[in-house]
Protein backbone atom coordinates (compact mmCIF):
# COMPACT_ATOMS: atom_id res chain seq x y z
CA UNK A 1 0.00 0.00 0.00
CA UNK A 2 1.19 2.88 -1.11
CA UNK A 3 0.75 6.89 0.47
CA UNK A 4 -0.38 8.25 -3.20
CA UNK A 5 -3.18 5.51 -3.20
CA UNK A 6 -4.42 6.39 0.28
CA UNK A 7 -4.57 10.41 -1.24
CA UNK A 8 -5.89 9.47 -4.21
CA UNK A 9 -8.54 7.91 -2.44
CA UNK A 10 -9.28 9.80 -0.35
CA UNK A 11 -10.10 12.37 -3.24
CA UNK A 12 -12.66 9.77 -5.15
CA UNK A 13 -13.86 9.03 -1.76
CA UNK A 14 -14.70 12.53 -1.02
CA UNK A 15 -16.13 13.36 -4.50
CA UNK A 16 -17.54 10.29 -5.44
CA UNK A 17 -17.09 10.62 -9.21
CA UNK A 18 -14.00 9.63 -11.01
CA UNK A 19 -13.45 12.78 -13.32
CA UNK A 20 -14.15 15.23 -11.18
CA UNK A 21 -11.43 13.46 -9.20
CA UNK A 22 -8.89 13.58 -11.51
CA UNK A 23 -9.56 16.91 -12.27
CA UNK A 24 -8.72 18.13 -8.86
CA UNK A 25 -5.89 15.83 -8.60
CA UNK A 26 -4.22 17.07 -12.06
CA UNK A 27 -3.88 13.43 -12.75
CA UNK A 28 -5.32 11.67 -15.65
CA UNK A 29 -8.69 9.57 -15.59
CA UNK A 30 -6.94 6.04 -16.28
CA UNK A 31 -4.04 7.00 -14.20
CA UNK A 32 -6.51 7.66 -11.12
CA UNK A 33 -8.47 4.54 -12.00
CA UNK A 34 -5.78 2.43 -12.08
CA UNK A 35 -4.34 3.76 -9.17
CA UNK A 36 -7.94 2.89 -6.94
CA UNK A 37 -8.14 -0.58 -8.70
CA UNK A 38 -4.74 -1.56 -7.20
CA UNK A 39 -5.87 -0.82 -3.46
CA UNK A 40 -8.37 -2.80 -3.89
CA UNK A 41 -6.74 -5.15 -5.09
CA UNK A 42 -4.38 -4.86 -2.06
CA UNK A 43 -7.52 -4.72 0.30
CA UNK A 44 -9.12 -7.90 -1.44
CA UNK A 45 -12.62 -5.72 -1.19
CA UNK A 46 -14.09 -3.17 -3.78
CA UNK A 47 -14.20 0.02 -1.80
CA UNK A 48 -17.02 1.84 -4.32
CA UNK A 49 -20.32 0.61 -5.90
CA UNK A 50 -20.20 1.93 -9.54
CA UNK A 51 -23.79 3.24 -9.96
CA UNK A 52 -22.94 4.60 -13.93
CA UNK A 53 -20.40 7.24 -14.31
CA UNK A 54 -20.27 7.68 -10.89
CA UNK A 55 -19.09 6.22 -7.33
CA UNK A 56 -20.49 5.68 -4.04
CA UNK A 57 -18.67 4.33 -0.63
CA UNK A 58 -19.85 0.70 -0.18
CA UNK A 59 -19.22 -0.37 3.64
CA UNK A 60 -15.81 -1.26 3.19
CA UNK A 61 -14.88 2.23 1.67
CA UNK A 62 -16.56 4.25 4.54
CA UNK A 63 -14.40 1.79 7.13
CA UNK A 64 -11.37 2.03 5.10
CA UNK A 65 -11.71 6.25 4.98
CA UNK A 66 -12.36 6.75 8.72
CA UNK A 67 -8.43 5.29 9.23
CA UNK A 68 -6.85 6.39 5.72
CA UNK A 69 -7.94 10.19 7.05
CA UNK A 70 -6.31 9.31 10.26
CA UNK A 71 -3.13 8.05 9.09
CA UNK A 72 -2.81 11.08 6.83
CA UNK A 73 -3.68 13.58 9.16
CA UNK A 74 -1.62 11.85 11.46
CA UNK A 75 1.08 12.63 8.90
CA UNK A 76 0.52 15.81 7.75
CA UNK A 77 0.78 16.38 11.81
CA UNK A 78 4.34 15.31 12.10
CA UNK A 79 5.32 17.13 9.11
CA UNK A 80 3.89 20.76 10.36
CA UNK A 81 5.60 19.20 13.98
CA UNK A 82 9.38 19.33 12.04
CA UNK A 83 8.33 22.33 10.57
CA UNK A 84 7.43 24.21 13.97
CA UNK A 85 11.24 22.73 14.79
CA UNK A 86 13.04 23.97 12.11
CA UNK A 87 11.71 26.78 11.09
CA UNK A 88 9.75 27.94 14.68
CA UNK A 89 8.94 31.96 12.85
CA UNK A 90 7.47 30.30 10.01
CA UNK A 91 4.80 27.88 9.13
CA UNK A 92 1.27 28.54 7.95
CA UNK A 93 -2.34 28.50 10.04
CA UNK A 94 -5.18 27.25 8.33
CA UNK A 95 -8.86 28.84 9.62
CA UNK A 96 -12.23 28.37 8.89
CA UNK A 97 -14.75 30.99 10.05
CA UNK A 98 -18.44 31.48 10.11
CA UNK A 99 -18.18 34.29 12.78
CA UNK A 100 -16.11 36.83 10.73
CA UNK A 101 -16.93 40.35 12.18
CA UNK A 102 -13.74 40.25 14.55
CA UNK A 103 -11.66 38.58 11.84
CA UNK A 104 -9.78 41.58 10.51
CA UNK A 105 -9.08 43.39 13.85
CA UNK A 106 -7.92 39.50 15.36
CA UNK A 107 -5.70 39.18 12.18
CA UNK A 108 -4.05 42.26 11.93
CA UNK A 109 -2.87 41.98 15.44
CA UNK A 110 -1.69 38.55 15.08
CA UNK A 111 -0.05 39.70 11.82
CA UNK A 112 2.04 42.64 14.24
CA UNK A 113 2.84 39.65 16.66
CA UNK A 114 3.47 36.91 13.99
CA UNK A 115 4.65 39.03 10.50
CA UNK A 116 6.06 35.44 8.89
CA UNK A 117 3.53 33.41 9.58
CA UNK A 118 1.06 33.27 6.53
CA UNK A 119 -2.78 32.32 6.94
CA UNK A 120 -5.45 30.69 4.75
CA UNK A 121 -8.99 31.65 6.05
CA UNK A 122 -12.19 29.90 4.68
CA UNK A 123 -15.40 31.56 5.03
CA UNK A 124 -17.83 28.80 5.45
CA UNK A 125 -21.61 27.98 6.26
CA UNK A 126 -21.58 25.74 9.53
CA UNK A 127 -21.99 22.12 7.85
CA UNK A 128 -19.11 22.76 5.85
CA UNK A 129 -16.54 24.46 8.87
CA UNK A 130 -17.79 21.18 10.62
CA UNK A 131 -16.98 18.65 7.35
CA UNK A 132 -13.49 20.30 7.84
CA UNK A 133 -12.80 20.33 11.66
CA UNK A 134 -13.90 16.32 11.80
CA UNK A 135 -11.32 16.17 8.69
CA UNK A 136 -8.49 17.71 11.04
CA UNK A 137 -7.76 20.31 8.10
CA UNK A 138 -7.91 23.54 10.05
CA UNK A 139 -5.60 24.76 12.96
CA UNK A 140 -8.63 26.64 14.62
CA UNK A 141 -12.36 27.49 13.23
CA UNK A 142 -13.79 30.92 14.72
CA UNK A 143 -17.61 29.91 14.93
CA UNK A 144 -21.24 31.15 15.73
CA UNK A 145 -22.83 29.00 16.88
CA UNK A 146 -20.91 26.48 19.17
CA UNK A 147 -20.39 22.99 17.98
CA UNK A 148 -19.76 19.78 20.06
CA UNK A 149 -18.34 16.55 19.49
CA UNK A 150 -15.83 13.74 20.67
CA UNK A 151 -13.09 14.91 18.56
CA UNK A 152 -13.66 18.60 18.77
CA UNK A 153 -12.35 21.07 21.90
CA UNK A 154 -14.65 24.13 22.25
CA UNK A 155 -14.29 27.17 23.83
CA UNK A 156 -16.85 30.06 24.22
CA UNK A 157 -14.90 33.25 23.91
CA UNK A 158 -18.01 35.52 23.40
CA UNK A 159 -21.67 35.93 23.93
CA UNK A 160 -22.90 38.29 21.50
CA UNK A 161 -26.27 40.09 20.78
CA UNK A 162 -28.23 40.58 17.95
CA UNK A 163 -29.60 43.77 16.99
CA UNK A 164 -31.77 45.02 14.30
CA UNK A 165 -30.04 47.24 11.71
CA UNK A 166 -32.64 49.89 10.24
CA UNK A 167 -31.68 52.93 7.90
CA UNK A 168 -31.87 56.41 9.56
CA UNK A 169 -35.24 57.14 7.90
CA UNK A 170 -36.98 54.14 8.84
CA UNK A 171 -39.76 54.58 11.62
CA UNK A 172 -37.88 52.46 14.27
CA UNK A 173 -34.84 54.66 14.05
CA UNK A 174 -36.14 57.27 16.67
CA UNK A 175 -36.46 53.97 18.88
CA UNK A 176 -33.66 52.20 21.53
CA UNK A 177 -35.38 48.77 21.39
CA UNK A 178 -38.59 46.83 19.59
CA UNK A 179 -39.97 43.63 20.10
CA UNK A 180 -39.71 40.73 17.72
CA UNK A 181 -43.32 40.93 17.31
CA UNK A 182 -43.30 44.56 15.45
CA UNK A 183 -41.33 43.37 12.68
CA UNK A 184 -43.63 40.69 11.03
CA UNK A 185 -44.50 43.02 8.55
CA UNK A 186 -40.90 44.21 7.42
CA UNK A 187 -38.61 43.29 4.65
CA UNK A 188 -35.01 41.88 5.69
CA UNK A 189 -31.50 41.47 3.78
CA UNK A 190 -29.53 38.77 5.37
CA UNK A 191 -27.26 35.74 4.77
CA UNK A 192 -28.59 32.50 3.37
CA UNK A 193 -29.60 29.27 5.63
CA UNK A 194 -27.01 27.47 6.79
CA UNK A 195 -24.79 30.44 8.72
CA UNK A 196 -25.41 30.56 12.43
CA UNK A 197 -26.68 33.84 12.86
CA UNK A 198 -29.50 33.14 10.31
CA UNK A 199 -30.59 30.56 11.44
CA UNK A 200 -30.46 31.90 15.08
CA UNK A 201 -32.82 34.66 14.15
CA UNK A 202 -34.75 32.40 11.90
CA UNK A 203 -35.88 30.21 14.98
CA UNK A 204 -36.52 33.07 17.35
CA UNK A 205 -38.65 34.96 15.23
CA UNK A 206 -40.73 31.15 14.32
CA UNK A 207 -40.82 31.28 18.25
CA UNK A 208 -42.31 34.52 18.28
CA UNK A 209 -44.98 33.92 15.56
CA UNK A 210 -43.49 34.72 12.15
CA UNK A 211 -41.42 33.68 9.59
CA UNK A 212 -38.87 36.45 8.15
CA UNK A 213 -39.57 37.92 4.82
CA UNK A 214 -36.17 38.46 2.90
CA UNK A 215 -35.75 39.91 -0.03
CA UNK A 216 -32.04 39.55 -0.48
CA UNK A 217 -30.07 36.28 0.74
CA UNK A 218 -26.10 36.19 0.08
CA UNK A 219 -22.97 34.82 1.43
CA UNK A 220 -21.61 38.29 2.70
CA UNK A 221 -22.29 39.16 5.93
CA UNK A 222 -20.18 42.41 5.33
CA UNK A 223 -22.74 43.63 2.49
CA UNK A 224 -25.87 43.76 4.64
CA UNK A 225 -24.70 47.33 6.12
CA UNK A 226 -24.59 48.73 2.46
CA UNK A 227 -28.04 46.79 1.83
CA UNK A 228 -29.32 48.45 5.10
CA UNK A 229 -28.39 52.13 4.06
CA UNK A 230 -29.89 51.81 1.00
CA UNK A 231 -32.86 51.14 2.53
CA UNK A 232 -33.31 47.38 1.03
CA UNK A 233 -34.22 46.25 4.00
CA UNK A 234 -33.31 45.62 7.53
CA UNK A 235 -30.96 43.04 9.47
CA UNK A 236 -30.23 40.90 12.36
CA UNK A 237 -26.36 42.10 12.68
CA UNK A 238 -24.94 41.09 15.51
CA UNK A 239 -23.03 43.62 18.14
CA UNK A 240 -19.69 42.92 16.81
CA UNK A 241 -20.35 43.36 13.25
CA UNK A 242 -22.07 47.08 14.08
CA UNK A 243 -20.87 50.12 12.43
CA UNK A 244 -20.22 53.76 12.92
CA UNK A 245 -22.23 54.64 9.86
CA UNK A 246 -24.43 57.55 10.64
CA UNK A 247 -26.99 56.05 7.97
CA UNK A 248 -28.04 53.15 9.99
CA UNK A 249 -29.36 52.77 13.30
CA UNK A 250 -29.57 49.96 15.87
CA UNK A 251 -32.07 48.42 18.36
CA UNK A 252 -31.67 46.38 21.03
CA UNK A 253 -34.23 43.49 20.99
CA UNK A 254 -36.91 43.30 23.63
CA UNK A 255 -38.40 40.09 25.82
CA UNK A 256 -36.80 37.27 23.11
CA UNK A 257 -33.37 36.52 23.81
CA UNK A 258 -31.28 36.96 20.78
CA UNK A 259 -27.59 35.69 21.70
CA UNK A 260 -25.01 34.17 19.70
CA UNK A 261 -22.06 32.75 20.83
CA UNK A 262 -18.77 32.82 19.66
CA UNK A 263 -16.60 29.43 20.15
CA UNK A 264 -13.19 29.11 19.27
CA UNK A 265 -13.41 25.03 17.79
CA UNK A 266 -10.11 22.67 16.89
CA UNK A 267 -9.68 19.15 16.81
CA UNK A 268 -8.25 17.34 19.81
CA UNK A 269 -5.95 14.74 17.66
CA UNK A 270 -5.04 17.75 15.66
CA UNK A 271 -0.69 19.01 16.37
CA UNK A 272 -1.44 22.43 18.06
CA UNK A 273 1.49 24.44 16.75
CA UNK A 274 3.10 27.62 18.51
CA UNK A 275 1.88 29.90 15.56
CA UNK A 276 -1.30 28.46 16.27
CA UNK A 277 -0.90 28.77 19.85
CA UNK A 278 -0.24 32.23 19.26
CA UNK A 279 -3.67 32.52 17.25
CA UNK A 280 -5.80 31.65 20.09
CA UNK A 281 -3.55 34.08 22.52
CA UNK A 282 -4.62 37.01 20.25
CA UNK A 283 -8.45 35.79 19.98
CA UNK A 284 -8.55 35.26 23.75
CA UNK A 285 -7.40 38.83 23.96
CA UNK A 286 -9.64 40.59 21.69
CA UNK A 287 -12.74 38.87 23.04
CA UNK A 288 -11.48 39.76 26.36
CA UNK A 289 -11.03 43.66 25.74
CA UNK A 290 -14.44 44.35 24.39
CA UNK A 291 -16.30 42.34 26.82
CA UNK A 292 -15.03 44.97 29.81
Amino acid sequence: MELLQLQYFLTVARLEHMTEAAQSLHVTQSSLSKTIQRLEEDLGVPLFDRIGRRLRLNEFGSTFLRRAERALLELEQGKQEIGDLSSPGHGTLQLAVTAASALPHILRKFRKKRPNIQFYVQMLTTQEMVTLLHRGEVDYCLSSPSIYGDDIHTEVVYIDPILVAVPKNHSLAARSSVALTELRNEWFVGVKRGYGTRDLADSVCGSAGFTPKYVYEGDEPARLSSLVEAEIGIAFIPSTAKTANEQIHYLKIEEHELVREIALLSHKSRYISRAALEFREVVMEYFGSIAK
